[in-house]
């Protein structure tokens, strides 16, 4: 259910300007065509879909069509782009990328977005996908793309250092249990090697964070009062005690040390879905040692998954929604997941052999199509993320990050300015 409060992120003048902008232009006709009569395509996408050996085959099967692919270093500046250029009523591309943390604000504004309901893709996802994407008078602005089941990716050379097991079966059964269990191991590892335990505090909210059932937000969209969430406090709190005990790196994801700290041992455990293991090997490229145990703190749990949309600024809506179909059919997904590690959220393709039976050799030819469908099976909760879940978790983060990445605040003085930032927030 969503209200009809106004989109957090977007000013008033945003708001206005939004609500002022046309609905674009449909396709059709010859416009668009360039000199070669071909029709491009912009996609816009976010870390790693593993779309480009897809667009190079989508263009060789309709040669009549260009696709370009604009590629956003985060999903915070896809988020950003896609806010602005919303309020201003263009320049947005044929097919834009969105994440499912931040759907729930653009179900406001679903009038943007052409309706891609068709009977190509029925029953192609499972509720829990679709339903999110879908408005209550039945329009689908989303085609689903990954889902995010949960294992952990850990370095089995650090691990042979500490003493600890290093076959990946044998990780499982040492980590199995609940978050107490992984940093108990977490602190023996720190304490023989000296190297930090995980990447930095925000990943590990993050994990979590998709194992509580209302995190901020009630099944009626209103807010509950950060400063009365108690869960939310103790989730926090739990983190940064972990930092102060040396387990975590400090480190931002996405940021430049992160992304050097793969090549210098900077941690030996991180919370993976199968979209970061793409991630993963390309920036500890040339690195021995990763792997993937069928493992999770707390027992599963669902980080991420996105969908295409085709904004109605488009001038060939017809043409992006065929190609937003095609790139999210059960055939290119498994092949966007021998690519980058995009795991199907696909009913056909959980069921497929081609995912069941797929490898990976960066990971010590971990078996992760097995592994993620298996670990989809063990998650038991889908948070609810309303209208503001995104500014609102965006606040607390911004918290942990003070402390575990900036050092510029301890624990309390960090929560005292996010219960700050929340009222002015004027949610309540």
């Amino acid at each position: 259910m969503f209200t009809k409060k106004a989109m957090i992120g977007l000013s008033a003048l945003a708001v206005g300007a939004l609500a002022l902008s046309g609905c674009g232009s449909s396709s059709g006709g010859d416009s668009g065509k360039d000199a070669d009569g071909k029709i491009t395509l912009t996609v816009a996408t976010f870390n790693e879909f593993g779309y480009d050996n897809l667009l190079d085959e989508y263009m060789k099967l309709n040669p009549d069509i260009k696709v370009v692919e604009k590629k956003a270093a985060t999903s915070n500046e896809a988020r950003d782009n896609m806010n602005t250029r919303l309020a201003a009523g263009s320049g947005l591309s044929d097919v834009e990328a969105i994440e499912m943390d931040w759907l729930p604000e653009l179900m406001q504004y679903a009038d943007q977005f052409v309706d891609l309901s068709s009977d190509s893709v029925k029953d192609r996802w499972p509720e829990w996908k679709s339903g999110p994407a879908t408005t209550e008078d039945g329009k689908l602005i989303g085609y689903g793309t990954d889902a995010g089941p949960e294992a952990l990716c850990y370095r089995a050379d650090l691990f042979a250092k500490a003493n600890l097991p290093t076959d990946r079966n044998e990780v499982a059964k040492l980590l199995e249990g609940d978050w107490d269990n992984y940093f108990k191991v977490g602190k023996q590892f720190v304490d023989a090697t000296g190297i930090p335990w995980y990447d930095g505090a925000t990943g590990t909210y993050q994990g979590m964070l998709n194992q509580i059932q209302n995190p901020f937000e009630n099944d009626d969209d209103s807010v509950m009062p950060l400063k009365d969430n108690t869960t939310i406090h103790d989730t926090y709190n739990t983190i940064l005690d972990q930092s102060a005990a040396g387990l975590s790196a400090g480190l931002s994801q996405w940021s430049e040390d992160w992304v050097n700290s793969f090549q210098n041992d900077g941690f030996a455990t991180m919370l993976c879905p199968p979209w970061m293991l793409g991630v993963v090997e390309g920036n500890a490229a040339g690195v021995e040692g990763w792997d993937v145990a069928p493992v999770f703190p707390g027992g599963g749990g669902n980080w991420g998954g996105s969908y295409l949309t085709v904004p109605t600024q488009g001038e060939h809506q017809a043409e992006a929604q065929a190609l937003a179909d095609w790139l999210t059919a059960p055939e290119q997904q498994i092949k966007a997941f021998q690519t980058k590690g995009n795991f199907p959220s696909q009913v056909d393709a959980l069921d497929d052999p081609a995912l069941l039976d797929y490898k990976n050799e960066f990971f010590n030819d971990a078996p992760i199509g097995q592994i993620y469908s298996d670990m989809s099976k063990k998650i038991e909760i889908s948070p609810y993320k309303g209208t503001n879940f995104f500014a609102i978790t965006t606040l607390v983060t911004d918290a942990l990050t003070r402390v575990d990445v900036d050092g510029t605040d301890d624990a309390d003085s960090s929560w005292d300015k996010a219960l700050s930032e929340f009222d002015q927030l004027g949610l309540e």
